[in-house]
């Protein structure tokens, strides 16, 4: 009885190991994205994703670094492949979760910047994406403060296109949804409700405030979103584009 016993525990040592090494490389990796070492943070996430294979949530995570990388080169063709390592891993944590509105918005920004660098066709077809899987993210999610966040961008910008733009855009490719600066107002100001302490949340509501030609509200909102603490690797981008459009409003 007593080896049966000593044999059951050294069969159960490596799996209590390897959980154990899996959650202290988790932790390290997610200390190395707190502090936006993107580069750190990737590796780690991928080296649990051996320790522990076909786990959605770090498979969303591989994939958020892989397009926080984007941030950190100039080269458009390094963007476009990180952009791409990131929706394939975007795919493989939806099919295993499918209900995480987190990793179903994922799909959202893959979609979204990587039309950054598709042509005319292939950007109306990913930017249909980016609003269908924003909306699937918030009606599995009604407060999730980015999946409002994506939606209010992807109006504002669609709206801004202009009819003359729209309409042979109707003409050649059959269209895009309706979109209003309105409504992009309406989502971003609950994304900085949801999260107020994210100025991306503050620097996108400014922008559609502008697009919906309230510039006093657009000049005030943006200020304010500069005043703020970076929180996260996107915020540096963020904080650019508004500078940008307070120095065009002057």
């Amino acid at each position: 009885m007593h080896r049966a016993w000593l044999l059951l525990v050294l069969l159960a040592l490596p799996v209590s190991l390897a959980a154990a090494d899996v959650e202290l490389v988790l932790q390290e990796a997610l200390a190395a994205e707190a502090s936006f070492d993107t580069r750190a943070a990737l590796a780690l996430f991928r080296q649990a994703d051996a320790l522990r294979p076909d786990d959605a949530v770090i498979l969303q995570k591989i994939s958020r670094q892989y397009s926080d990388a984007t941030h950190d080169t100039m080269d458009t063709a390094e963007k476009q492949r990180l952009c791409a390592e990131a929706l394939t891993y975007a795919r493989r944590a939806v099919a295993l979760q499918p209900n995480s509105a987190v990793n179903v918005l994922s799909l959202a920004i893959c979609y979204g910047k990587l039309a950054t660098y598709a042509d005319t066709r292939t950007k109306l077809e990913y930017s249909r994406h980016v609003k269908e899987y924003a909306e699937q993210a918030l009606a599995l999610s009604p407060d999730h403060d980015y999946a409002h966040h994506v939606l209010g961008r992807w109006h504002y910008e669609v709206a801004a296109l202009g009819f003359g733009t729209r309409f042979l855009v109707k003409i050649i490719y059959g269209g895009l949804p309706d979109a209003s600066t309105a409504e992009a107002v309406r989502q971003l100001r609950r994304a900085a409700e949801l999260s107020p302490t994210l100025p991306a949340h503050r620097v996108e509501l400014g922008l559609a405030l502008l697009a919906d030609h309230q510039r006093e509200a657009a000049r005030q909102t943006l200020a304010q979103a500069l005043a703020m603490p970076k929180r996260e690797k996107y915020d540096d981008e963020a904080f650019a584009r508004a500078r940008a459009a307070l120095e065009k409003m002057r």
